[in-house]
């Protein structure tokens, strides 16, 4: 039997990935978050367990986690992750039930999250922290780097790259063998038809700048 999960963060995302696990038939044994009253939205069998300093009373050993902190190239939830994988934490990799994952060649990596109507194709890979969000659609051999989000009802066609930490927004559409670099942000709704340095949003095609490092 798989060890209890914590979720770290109760905020919207936190509360999509405990409906997530909850779905899966996973046992979530409660919530770590700085406010007390993300409380109030948490389905009732899930509570709130205190700040990060109640973390010290559910050891590694004993307990996984979900990273549940969200947000649009939020850099908290890469270093709340590699802080707690470096204290001895497992991240359990979230999978929703309704979500499509081809058979062949999908490599997940730790703590991965594939949400509700995703579609994951064959030969794509998704990196540890990575978050392919409700009904995205990764199209064959994509390969997604740790830490990036593609977000709801973003289109990736077939062997797109998305590096670490790049935020893909919702709606967004990456055509076929584009790579986007790493620390990046596609606006919601763009279409990117060529390559993406390190560093860039954009928000078209004709509208790039340079984002702070």
């Amino acid at each position: 039997m798989s060890p209890p999960i914590i979720v770290i963060g109760g905020g919207g995302h936190g509360r999509v990935v405990i409906e997530a696990l909850l779905r899966a038939g996973a046992a979530v044994a409660g919530v770590i978050d700085p406010h007390p009253g993300v409380a109030a939205a948490l389905p009732p069998a899930v509570p709130w367990l205190g700040g990060e300093d109640a973390l010290a009373g559910f050891g590694p050993g004993d307990y996984v986690l979900a990273n549940g902190i969200g947000g649009i190239g939020e850099p908290h939830r890469r270093s709340t992750y590699e802080r707690l994988f470096a204290a001895g934490y497992g991240f359990v990799r979230v999978q929703h039930p309704a979500a499509i994952v081809a058979q062949s060649g999908v490599v997940l990596g730790e703590g991965c999250q594939i949400m509700a109507g995703a579609v994951l194709q064959p030969g794509v890979r998704v990196g540890a922290d990575a978050i392919v969000n409700t009904r995205a659609a990764v199209d064959h051999d994509c390969v997604l780097g740790e830490h990036c989000h593609v977000a709801p009802g973003a289109v990736l066609c077939g062997d797109v790259s998305i590096g670490a930490g790049t935020h893909v927004g919702a709606g967004a559409v990456v055509i076929q063998g584009v790579r986007i670099g790493s620390f990046s942000i596609v606006g919601a709704g763009a279409i990117i038809l060529s390559d993406v340095p390190d560093h860039t949003i954009v928000v078209s095609e004709s509208k790039r700048r340079q984002r702070p490092r």
